[in-house]
């Protein structure tokens, strides 16, 4: 005989969060991304005040990763 899972659901939400009144929210929006493969970082807010939007954030990055690059040729 199987024992009959005890555990209950408990309510934790506060009652301030009225989810009535969500508009617009989409299931699976991101699904077809996420799928393909592609990342989604956050940002910290000191370093996200520093980046236009996420063009600059990646050209940034490769900057970064050609001195990196270059760095560990000049070592050997």
């Amino acid at each position: 005989m199987k024992k009959g899972n005890k555990t209950e659901s408990v309510d934790d939400l506060r009652p301030e969060y009225d989810f009535s009144q969500l508009k617009g929210g989409v299931r699976g929006k991101y699904a077809k991304r996420f799928r393909a493969g592609t990342n989604l970082v956050r940002l910290e807010a000191d370093v996200a005040r520093v980046f236009d939007d996420d063009a600059s954030v990646n050209n940034a990055l490769r900057s970064l990763i050609r001195i990196a690059k270059s760095q560990v040729k000049a070592a050997h």
